[in-house]
């Protein structure tokens, strides 16, 4: 009898149960797959277009020059020399020589030696002021070292005469030319005043360089062609060759 009790009660157990876990799984108590989590969007690279690479203008053409790449710097109504086997290719312009400074071992036996029509340039400018003057200007155009010795020894035209020389202007020392650097003498064309005698039109310079002994002449002359109109007379005279054109025209 008991035992047929206790039987019951674990039947009515038993149903109980499954009657629960029944109830449990129809409210929708059972685990739920959450899912895994989002994996974030990979971004795609754009790819960015080179930027367009300048183009350069092309340069501008060039100035008309010399033969020696130089632009030419004469200035306009001056007068330069001729002088047969001058060399015009080194120092030409009265520029400072493009070999640099002058080694002291190549000059310091030549400072003695006369300049001399073949490595200098001889150029004529005629002057508004001082009235009825005018400029000589020698530039070294050699590579070594010459001395303007006294006054230039000038001829006008064909004259037998040399153009006399204004002593009064010596200078205290020798100019001496290293290449590049220049000296310069003034001619005094004509009297102010009128008083001079055989005035003439004169076409034609000649230019000798004197020796240190002042005897003859150093080489051949420099030879120019005047400015149409160039009067001189009989008191026509040129300086000693002076270190600056102030020195030259005091």
């Amino acid at each position: 009898m008991r035992t047929h009790r206790i039987r019951i009660a674990a039947a009515a157990a038993a149903t109980a149960a499954v009657l629960s876990l029944t109830a449990c799984q129809g409210s929708g108590g059972g685990t739920r797959d959450e899912g895994r989590a989002s994996s974030p969007a990979t971004a795609t690279p754009t790819t960015q277009a080179p930027a367009a690479t300048p183009t350069s203008a092309p340069a501008p053409a060039p100035a008309d020059t010399d033969a020696s790449g130089s632009k030419s710097t004469s200035p306009q109504g001056d007068t330069e020399a001729t002088a047969p086997g001058k060399n015009k290719g080194k120092g030409e312009g009265g520029g400072k020589n493009t070999t640099g400074t002058p080694n002291t071992a190549d000059t310091a036996d030549t400072a003695d030696r006369p300049c001399d029509a073949s490595a200098v340039r001889v150029v004529y400018s005629p002057l508004s002021r001082p009235l009825n003057h005018a400029m000589l200007t020698v530039t070294n155009t050699g590579r070594t070292a010459c001395s303007a010795y006294h006054a230039p020894v000038l001829r006008l035209d064909d004259g037998q005469a040399a153009v006399a020389v204004d002593r009064g202007s010596k200078p205290q020392a020798v100019v001496t030319l290293f290449p590049g650097e220049s000296a310069y003498a003034a001619m005094i064309l004509s009297a102010a005043d009128g008083s001079g005698n055989h005035g003439r039109t004169s076409k034609k310079l000649t230019v000798w360089f004197a020796p240190r002994d002042d005897a003859g002449s150093a080489g051949g002359p420099a030879v120019l062609k005047l400015p149409a109109g160039t009067y001189t007379d009989s008191t026509t005279r040129v300086t000693y060759w002076q270190s600056s054109m102030e020195d030259a025209l005091s």
